[in-house]
């Protein structure tokens, strides 16, 4: 079982980026998905969350009204859609997937990279100022 994560790059502070994470291997459709970031020297923070049908989300306040998660089952992918981007979103971004579960229940689970047990390699974005 895989997870790849795409799409990340450079780009100016305002910009956007649409990040993709295709799982192969087995199908995500049950799972509950995520996109968490680590940036140098600090450690994997959340960043946005969706069930299994996408019709439930979660977001980090820094990810509000500038970050879209969502995901198309039929390609086994997710994707994140990051407009208005900031210096301070630098980081690679890793997709992750809650085999446990597919409802978003406890945010608290939701938010904590230890509830995740698929993880992709990671996708490195990069906001100039």
């Amino acid at each position: 079982v895989q997870l790849l994560a795409s799409g990340g790059g450079l780009v100016q502070a305002g910009g956007s980026l649409r990040l993709s994470c295709a799982a192969s291997g087995r199908t995500i459709s049950r799972c509950v998905m995520a996109w968490f970031r680590q940036a140098p020297g600090k450690e994997r923070e959340f960043v946005a969350a969706v069930s299994w049908g996408g019709g439930n989300t979660r977001y980090a306040d820094s990810a509000k009204g500038r970050f879209t998660i969502s995901r198309d089952n039929a390609k086994n992918t997710v994707y994140l859609q990051m407009n208005s981007l900031k210096p301070e979103d630098t980081a690679v971004y890793y997709c992750a997937a809650d085999t446990g579960t597919g409802a978003i229940v406890s945010s608290r689970r939701t938010s904590t990279p230890s509830s995740y047990d698929l993880w992709g390699q990671g996708t490195l974005v990069t906001v100039s100022s």
